[in-house]
């Protein structure tokens, strides 16, 4: 039905970049909540960035001022843009989508199967 599928994690140096992509098999028009979370070993899951729609953004006060989400609609595909990474920026980070913000943030039917991000030094 609906597929979406993660790109870009990799092994980086603190302070280095990294943009992630999702790409989804469906027309991402319809979905006003898309976003992208992340999840480490003893951490609870965690929405980093969402984007509607229409381009408004949310990011988590942890990444704020870092990250950059942007979705280009003609290429059903969403971009997360990570600079100055951090140690405890180290996850599997998800690829979300919903029909609206409520439910991105609670219970998003469609997921990405996850790419792996890690900084270290």
């Amino acid at each position: 039905q609906v597929q979406l599928v993660e790109s870009g994690g990799g092994l980086v140096q603190p302070g280095g970049s990294l943009r992630l992509s999702c790409a989804a098999s469906v027309s991402i028009f319809g979905f006003n909540g898309m976003g992208w979370y992340r999840q480490a070993p003893g951490k609870q899951r965690e929405l980093v960035a969402a984007i509607t729609s229409a381009g408004s953004t949310n990011y988590a006060d942890s990444v704020k001022g870092r990250f950059t989400i942007s979705r280009d609609n003609a290429k059903n595909t969403v971009y997360l843009q990570m600079n100055s990474l951090k140690p405890e920026d180290t996850a599997i980070y998800y690829c979300a989508a919903a029909s609206t913000m409520g439910f991105l943030r609670s219970t998003p039917p469609y997921w990405g199967q996850g790419t792996q991000v890690t900084v270290s030094s």
